[in-house]
């Protein structure tokens, strides 16, 4: 049986904003917001997800104490929950005093092989925020964002989607080149890009390579 607050939710008496100002304010909220991600009822399940998505971004010290909950959500049988998982736990990256993402790094960027684009794109988008946190993973981070161009593809991902990864990727890179390692790596792997068929990730290299090259 849900909570009085979340079966508020799902009939849409209360928006996801004033949800979310609710979590600021009460542990109590908080928790009720984590339970119903588990909901069977789509609306539920998503909307708390998303609470707790903008929760990360605004205020991750209040969600660090669930962490490892982020963590078994990557395992998730629903898409949508594991990409809100990535997105969470790379917001939490700058106050993850314990290195718990640093123990899972490895399967974080397994998802790098997920048969999705979306899955690939949010894991690319959302390495920044962590290279940012966690400087001294830079090198691993980069070894892994450079393995895009080898995804096979699939009929969730096709060649177009990879010159959407890439594009992502090169941004991305971007937010943290200065704090790069191997830079002759990335600029080999930007210039690739310098004449795609894909206008928008021929325009995100040139500019790139104007900037760093």
């Amino acid at each position: 049986m849900e909570s009085e607050l979340l079966q508020k939710l799902e009939n849409k008496l209360i928006t996801k904003g004033e949800l979310l100002q609710k979590a600021k304010q009460n542990a109590d909220v908080l928790h009720e917001v984590l339970v119903g991600v588990s909901s069977s009822k789509a609306a539920i399940r998503y909307g708390c997800a998303k609470v707790l998505m903008d929760l990360s971004e605004e205020h991750p010290e209040a969600l660090y104490p669930h962490m490892d909950f982020f963590i078994d959500l990557l395992n998730s049988k629903y898409r949508i929950l594991t990409w809100n998982a990535i997105a969470i736990i790379a917001n939490l990256a700058k106050v993850d005093k314990d290195k718990k993402f640093d123990s899972i790094l490895d399967k974080y960027y397994s998802f790098l092989n997920d048969k999705y684009m979306v899955t690939v794109a949010n894991v690319v988008g959302h390495s920044s925020k962590i290279a940012l946190a966690k400087p001294y993973l830079i090198p691993r981070i980069t070894s892994e964002l450079l393995k895009v161009e080898n995804l096979s593809t699939n009929p969730h991902l096709t060649e177009e989607c990879k010159r959407v990864i890439a594009e992502q990727t090169i941004k991305s890179f971007s937010l943290f080149f200065d704090k790069v390692d191997d830079k002759e790596r990335v600029i080999s792997f930007v210039a690739r890009h310098a004449d795609s068929s894909r206008k928008t990730l021929k325009k995100e290299a040139e500019e790139f390579l104007a900037k760093f090259g």
